[in-house]
């Protein structure tokens, strides 16, 4: 702190030199960057008000929006704010450890990149900064069906810890390609998504005239006008599409309606022996996205699954669910394997709330998203640093060392 301090006072003052305790001007740039980035924008919710600044209406419906009236949605976050964790005094100094093991890897944060579709779409070239972030960060980064970069787009950008994550295919033929293809890619994980049978509604996107793949009407243009930077990484980008379907399409897609895209052409609403197929045909570990009920996650578990997350898809999907911290103690009641965590997370202190109910891992959506939308390039790594930070504080007021330490929640209503 004190050499941070030094540097942002000569960088104040003009007197960025080598002398006494100066710094060097090499070094001063990166602290001060990252002070000024950290006093800007010190919370999620500050990249998110920067976000919606920076891209047009109608993307930023497509990504802070749920379904119906966003009940769940809002329910996710008022049902965080009702766990309670005690803070413990008298531990002396300590450091503290955030590294969390999951699936037999040690990853040094217990958080990772959730998948979002059209992510490209939020901002130009997403899946390349996201990637490129998870590998600096060491955290897995999970890749959408229907993202705007098929799996080989990226492979040059992956870490170690590329996940794929899959929208089930209908056809026999084109699931084994899928699966190869990221094989192939380098992606060593496989995340089935089974809370989309059917495709929701999603009003707010539905009203805001974004289409898929998107057509620039005159409205939309207006909207684009008004986001420079969005606009000039599009022009250099290019229109974003479901890069991976490319390979799939068919005619038929030109007569969807506004809110659906090629992918519900060729995905089915999977069942038990689906969930077999893939276990068999994947090589590798295999983790179910979409659990809500206790009676699931136990039948899961005798198929041989790795690993379960527990997700309401951030309320996009259904509005009259429970909250998905609300169902984690009785899925993890029900269960021996592995959790993941999402829906709602708007800091390390939501971090915490998961896993003192007995998450093992937590994944984050929107957040990176919002980050990236509002600071470019730098912004998935001063989320990981504000993460990183609020947990550290929080687990210092618990007298928490280690993600293990923290105490048993309990309910503040």
């Amino acid at each position: 702190m004190f050499w941070e301090i030094l540097c942002f006072a000569q960088y104040q003052l003009g007197q960025s030199r080598s002398k006494n305790n100066a710094l060097p001007r090499s070094l001063c740039p990166a602290i001060v960057s990252a002070m000024d980035l950290t006093s800007q924008y010190p919370a999620l919710s500050d990249l998110r008000a920067k976000a919606r600044t920076r891209i047009p209406k109608f993307v930023w419906e497509y990504l802070d929006s749920g379904t119906g009236v966003e009940a769940t949605k809002a329910r996710n976050r008022s049902a965080l704010d009702q766990v309670g964790l005690t803070p413990s005094v008298l531990h002396g100094e300590f450091d503290v450890d955030l590294s969390a093991t999951f699936l037999g890897v040690k990853y040094p944060l217990p958080f990772g990149i959730a998948p979002v579709g059209m992510s490209g779409l939020i901002w130009p070239q997403a899946e390349h900064h996201l990637a490129r972030a998870a590998a600096q960060l060491e955290i897995p980064y999970t890749l959408s069906t229907v993202a705007t970069k098929a799996p080989e787009d990226i492979k040059d950008d992956l870490g170690a810890h590329a996940w794929f994550q899959m929208y089930p295919p209908r056809d026999e033929t084109i699931r084994q390609d899928m699966l190869n293809r990221a094989k192939r890619s380098g992606f060593s994980t496989l995340v089935l998504t089974v809370d989309v049978p059917v495709a929701s509604r999603r009003e707010r996107q539905t009203r805001s005239g974004l289409t898929n793949p998107p057509r620039l009407t005159p409205r939309l243009l207006a909207q684009v006008a008004l986001r420079p930077a969005w606009a000039a990484g599009m022009a250099r980008s290019g229109m974003p599409h479901m890069r991976m379907l490319d390979a799939y399409a068919t005619k038929a897609t030109a007569n969807l309606p506004v809110n659906a895209h090629v992918g519900y052409l060729l995905r089915t609403s999977p069942d038990w022996d689906y969930v077999k197929w893939l276990r068999d045909a994947w090589d590798g570990p295999f983790v179910i996205k979409g659990i809500q009920r206790p009676q699931d996650a136990e039948r899961l578990q005798t198929l041989g699954v790795d690993a379960l997350w527990v997700s309401n898809h951030a309320g996009r999907q259904f509005d009259a669910g429970s909250a998905t911290i609300e169902v984690l103690p009785r899925i993890r009641a029900a269960t021996t394997l592995p959790l993941i965590f999402d829906s709602g997370i708007e800091g390390g202190l939501d971090i915490l709330r998961a896993l003192a109910h007995g998450a093992d891992f937590v994944m984050l959506g929107r957040a990176w998203h919002f980050a990236l939308a509002a600071l470019g390039p730098k912004g998935p790594a001063h989320l990981a640093h504000l993460l990183s930070a609020d947990l550290k504080a929080n687990m210092g007021q618990l007298g928490s060392p280690t993600l293990s330490d923290v105490p048993a929640p309990f309910s503040l209503d």
